[in-house]
């Protein structure tokens, strides 16, 4: 147990280590500041020539937000269409890999779109290799560089004085992709590929086992593929059973590197707002915070798997055998498989190396609570935007606590502010529940339909569960499932469309409008009695109120589901 205690600490520590320099990295090129990678300064003005963009023409938030729309609608027309057409197409199909049903192509394309990757195909068996690099690739990359571009505006314009240019989507975007993604994803993926992962674009490899039985292993440019699902906090695998595919994770210094990756861009994010606002304190603050709500989730999780149920421990598999051994990634024990989980439901990646059916109510439960409040350190860029929401409310609390007038890095918040950062605070939760609510009543008003379809292998309180994880995957970006549900069928390809792009661009636009208000107004210098974000106080109440707005929009649900299931014994 100290063995592994001890790797998880240092592994998280090398992340926080890599990630400082990154952020300050990050603040360089968004500053506009010469990089050591000045040199591919004539192909992002290449970019810009071809498209006949002008990337120093400032934007409104208006203007930022119908370009960011507008691209993401041509990309989504474009991954629906290849993956419509992928068995016509005469290259890049070894495998002869067969077409997807509409609504199977749109909820693929939608998912890959925001972020979201959650796959009802199995990887090597439902795409072709062009469909998994220019569209389940490419979509990654744009769609972790719209993510950046957004957290950015935000950023920009909560710095900025008395303006309403909250800076230029294009611009964001490209250097995002190509300054900062682009080569951390090349440095991963040979990295991926020593460490065993393949690199190909030959077709599945024959073999004959031992028994003399013969069959095939698929295989692909996966390498490729998985540095970008980790470094922008996408989370698809290019096999069906994500990094827990032994080509996904050959070994322990590739499950090492799916660490790193997927901590290291968050964290950077968050080093970069200090370097960006020029207040190292405050992305401390924001760092501590998003640490320790981390851990509050993230330990009860790994130690109720460790610690196991009342029946599996009666069964005398306690957590002397082991713990719950059930669906877990073998060769690292439970103890990794459910801290690796863990914090990819915070981050959201979802590249999960255990099977979520499997794990103990009593995870599910701050599985849940991890994705729903999206705001420890959360999807890369747009983990930053949820968690402004809380700084808003919780400056706004503070503030009339001590009787002051309330205010954020020098700009009041008033009326507007808080209204905005309500509604995005409870958008997700209430598409999610609302969501979680009509699946329910149509499993149960139409049996006969839900049995043919197999909707439920479980339909007591974990079938709930299944359902009710499928849209808080689905809002949260996250794309992990309980693998329970029978969900690829028209109904669980749809109706999670809609809490994914609820779940992406609600934040986004909402933190746009909300931070290019404060852009417009005046700046107050800070005066005595003021409330101070980089203090140890204010940090412990923006926690406070992390957790009570998380329990009072999502407990309800959770007594449903997993605390309902961990007391029924079952």
């Amino acid at each position: 147990m100290f063995l592994n205690i001890l790797t998880a600490t240092l592994l998280f520590g090398l992340a926080v280590l890599l990630a400082w320099p990154l952020g300050r990295y990050m603040a360089r090129v968004y500053a506009g500041e010469r990089t050591w990678l000045h040199f591919l300064t004539p192909l992002e003005r290449g970019f810009y020539r071809l498209a006949r963009i002008n990337p120093e023409q400032g934007m409104t938030w208006p203007r930022y937000v119908g370009a960011l729309l507008a691209i993401n609608a041509v990309w989504l027309v474009w991954a629906v269409l290849v993956l419509l057409v992928q068995d016509k197409l005469p290259f890049w199909n070894p495998d002869a890999i067969p077409a997807m049903s509409f609504s199977q192509a749109l909820h693929s394309a939608v998912s890959f779109l925001t972020s979201t990757n959650a796959q009802h195909y199995s990887g090597e068996t439902g795409a072709s290799y062009f469909a998994q690099l220019t569209v389940f690739t490419f979509l990654q990359f744009v769609s972790a560089g719209t993510s950046l571009a957004a957290g950015i505006a935000v950023v920009r314009a909560l710095g900025g004085r008395e303006s309403s240019n909250v800076g230029n989507f294009y611009q964001d975007l490209v250097r995002s992709c190509l300054l900062i993604l682009l080569p951390l994803c090349f440095a991963f993926s040979v990295l991926f590929m020593l460490t065993g992962v393949p690199m190909t674009f030959e077709g599945a490899a024959a073999y004959t086992s031992l028994e003399g039985v013969a069959g095939t292993v698929a295989r692909g440019p996966v390498a490729a593929l998985l540095s970008i699902k980790e470094l922008g906090s996408n989370g698809g695998g290019f096999f069906g059973p994500n990094c827990a595919h032994p080509f996904e994770g050959p070994n322990f210094a590739s499950f090492a590197l799916h660490h790193l990756a997927v901590l290291l861009t968050p964290m950077a994010f968050v080093f970069m707002l200090g370097y960006y606002l020029k207040r190292p304190r405050f992305s401390l603050m924001v760092f501590g915070v998003m640490t320790a709500g981390l851990l509050l989730l993230l330990v009860p999780a790994v130690l109720a798997e460790m610690q196991n149920t009342p029946f599996l421990n009666s069964l005398g598999l306690d957590a002397a055998a082991g713990g719950n051994l059930e669906g877990k990634e073998v060769r690292f024990g439970v103890f990794h498989t459910a801290f690796y989980n863990s914090f990819n439901m915070a981050i959201p990646a979802g590249t999960v190396v255990g099977a979520q059916d499997s794990f103990t109510p009593l995870t599910g439960a701050p599985f849940m609570l991890l994705m729903q409040i999206d705001a420890f350190f959360g999807g890369l860029g747009t983990g930053f935007l949820n968690f402004l929401v809380y700084l808003v409310i919780a400056a706004f609390v503070a503030s009339l606590m001590v009787g002051r007038t309330p205010e954020l890095l020098g700009k009041k918040v008033e009326a507007r502010e808080m209204q905005l950062a309500t509604l995005v605070a409870i958008a997700q939760p209430v598409v999610v529940l609302a969501c979680t609510a009509l699946a329910a009543y149509v499993w149960a008003a139409t049996p006969d339909a839900a049995e043919s379809l197999k909707w439920l292998n479980n339909s007591g309180a974990h079938g709930f569960s299944a359902m009710l994880y499928e849209f808080v995957s689905a809002a949260a970006g996250n794309g992990s499932g309980y693998e329970s549900l029978g969900d690829n069928t028209p109904f669980w390809n749809l109706l999670p469309c809609v809490a994914m792009l609820s779940g992406r661009f609600v934040p986004i636009i909402g933190t746009l409008v909300l931070a290019a208000g404060l852009l417009a107004k005046s700046y107050t210098p800070p005066s005595l009695g003021g409330i101070r974000l980089e203090s140890f106080t204010f940090a412990v109440l923006l926690l406070v109120v992390i957790g009570i707005l998380g329990a009072l929009l999502f407990f309800p649900a959770l007594t449903l589901g997993p605390l309902a299931e961990y007391f029924s014994g079952q």
